[in-house]
C-alpha cells in the first residue's frame, strides 16, 4: 500500500540540498561577462577617427560561472536557448554527428564541437556548457567559444531546430523525464517531485541535469547530465546528496543507481585497467 504523499511537510522542501554545487561551492565564482558591440557595416573613411559607440547600439552581456568540473564552463548569454515550446528540458551533443542529426541538430553546437579540444556541448533553458579534454587550455579556446555564441545570437540564427527521424517520427519527440505521468506510482510521483523541485534546480546551477531512468527494488535510477556528466565529484553528489535526501524522505527508497551509456562504461573499464597496471609497475619498482 502506498504512502500518501503528504508525507512532503513544508520543512523538507525547505531544507537545503547537498548536491554537488554545495559540497564544493568554494570551487565555483562568476566571472566577469563580456560586453560585444555589434556595429553596422559602414563606408570606410579617408581619415580613420576613433568613435564613440552610441547609446543605442545593441550589445549581449555573456557571463560564465565556473562548474565544479574543472573541464566544463557555463556560458550565459540572457538569451533563450531551448525554445519554450520544446517539451526537453536540455540537449546534449556528445560528438559532431550528433549536432546535425535528428531530433535537434544545431548550427551552434556543430561549430562549437569543431573548436579543437571540445568534447561535448550542453545546451540548458537559458545556459550553454562546454566541456573540454583534459589537454586543452581554457585560455586558447574560451575566446572562440565567445564569438560563436555572440554570432549566433546576434544574428538571430535558429540555435536549436527539430527533425523527425525517418521512419520513426515518434522519436523527435523528447519528453521530460520528471514530468508527471498518469501511470507512475504514487512513490514514483515522490521521487519525480523531490527532484524536480529541490535537486535539479542545484545540478542546473553547475551546468548539468538529471534525468529520472526508473525505480527497481528499491533503486532509484539516475542519469546526470553536462558538466555532471564527467565529473570527479558525479559521485559525491549521487551518494551524499541525492540518495541522502531521497532515503531520509522516502522510505521505499533504499539507494540511488548511476546509469551510464555503454561509452561511459568503457572509458570506466579502460580507465581501472590503467590504475590497475600503474599499481603494478609500482609494486615492481618497490620490489626491485
Amino acid at each position: 500500500m502506498h504512502r500518501a504523499a503528504s508525507r512532503f511537510v513544508a520543512a523538507a522542501i525547505s531544507r537545503p540540498l547537498p548536491a554537488c554545487r554545495i559540497a564544493v561551492a568554494s570551487q565555483r565564482h562568476l566571472s566577469t561577462g563580456m560586453r560585444i558591440p555589434v556595429i553596422a557595416a559602414s563606408r570606410p573613411h579617408a581619415r580613420k577617427t576613433q568613435r564613440p559607440i552610441p547609446s543605442s547600439v545593441r550589445t549581449i552581456f555573456i557571463q560564465t560561472e565556473n562548474t565544479p568540473n574543472p573541464d566544463a564552463l557555463k556560458f550565459l548569454p540572457n538569451h533563450r536557448i531551448i525554445p519554450p515550446d520544446m517539451s526537453t528540458p536540455f540537449i546534449e551533443y556528445l560528438n559532431p554527428r550528433a549536432t546535425i542529426s535528428p531530433p535537434h541538430p544545431s548550427p551552434l553546437a556543430a561549430k562549437l564541437m569543431n573548436i579543437d579540444g571540445i568534447t561535448s556541448v550542453f545546451y540548458g533553458a537559458d545556459f550553454i556548457t562546454v566541456t573540454k579534454a583534459g589537454d586543452a587550455n581554457w585560455a586558447h579556446v574560451r575566446p572562440e567559444i565567445f564569438a560563436l555564441i555572440t554570432e549566433a545570437i546576434t544574428s538571430g540564427e535558429t540555435i536549436v531546430n527539430v527533425a523527425e527521424r525517418k521512419g520513426d517520427e515518434s522519436a523527435a519527440v523528447e519528453e521530460d523525464s520528471l514530468a508527471y505521468n498518469e501511470n507512475d506510482s504514487e512513490v514514483v510521483g515522490m521521487i519525480k517531485e523531490l527532484l524536480e523541485t529541490r535537486i535539479r534546480p542545484a545540478i542546473q546551477e553547475d551546468g548539468g541535469d538529471i534525468e529520472f531512468r526508473g525505480f527497481e527494488d528499491g533503486q532509484v535510477l539516475l542519469k546526470l547530465r553536462g558538466a555532471c556528466r564527467t565529473c570527479d565529484s558525479s559521485t559525491v553528489t549521487l551518494k551524499n546528496g541525492i540518495e541522502g535526501m531521497l532515503m531520509h524522505y522516502i522510505e521505499e527508497v533504499q539507494g540511488v543507481k548511476q546509469i551510464l551509456d555503454e561509452e561511459e562504461e568503457i572509458s570506466l573499464q579502460e580507465f581501472a585497467k590503467f590504475e590497475e597496471k600503474l599499481k603494478q609497475q609500482q609494486k615492481a619498482a618497490e620490489a626491485s
